[in-house]
């Protein structure tokens, strides 16, 4: 009995983690289990990833390379639980908001994701959400005819500028930090989803 009790507790805790350590297969869109749990998500797990600077690195980091059938422009290195918002923001926004337009959603035009630095690079300030694996920066919609919608220069514009809006909104909720060209002058030429909490729910700028 008790046997049985300590494999259902390492069960569930492995479940809760959504990526097992020592995973280090590609996991393709079209695999059993899938990355991170969701059959969606294709990728490698890369395990534990460490960094001498404090509060830097993560306990189980994964490498993103699409969501179904939508690649990310560069692998994304992020954990699991970013990983599963993303796809929640791809499928149920991003896909859906884009609709038919330059023939529907292709791609995903990634600028930055995992790396030990300071918020917005400043010095003396707290690490970023980056450094944690917990963030990803997106600067286009990449479409199935060649083209994109972008957000330096697209943000505000017709119909590309309604899409970033509604795109933008959508992951708010999925993600606990969502910045964009309202926000700062640092983000005039991205979107910067993270799964950080904040006390008051979604921050959403």
């Amino acid at each position: 009995m008790r046997r049985l009790a300590l494999s259902l507790a390492i069960g569930l805790s492995a479940l809760a983690t959504g990526c097992g350590r020592g995973d280090d297969q590609t996991v393709s869109s079209n695999s059993g289990g899938g990355l991170c749990g969701r059959p969606g998500l294709a990728g490698q797990v890369i395990g534990p990833v460490s960094n001498p600077v404090a509060g830097c690195g993560s306990s189980h980091a994964i490498r993103l390379e699409a969501v179904g059938a939508i690649r990310l422009s560069q692998s994304a290195t992020m954990d699991c639980p970013t990983a599963r918002a993303l796809e929640t923001w791809v499928t149920k926004s991003a896909v859906t908001e884009v609709g038919r337009m330059g023939g529907g959603l292709s791609g995903l035009r990634v600028v930055a994701h995992y790396a030990c630095r300071t918020r917005n690079n400043r010095p003396g300030a707290r690490i970023s959400e980056h450094g944690r694996g917990k963030a990803i920066d997106i600067a286009a919609l990449q479409l199935r005819d060649g083209s994109e919608i972008s957000v330096l220069s697209d943000w505000g514009q017709g119909p590309r500028g309604r899409v970033l809006r509604q795109t933008h909104r959508g992951a708010c909720g999925p993600f606990g930090t969502v910045l964009g060209p309202k926000s700062d002058r640092h983000h005039q030429d991205h979107f910067h989803f993270d799964t950080a909490s904040h006390r008051g729910g979604p921050y959403c700028r």
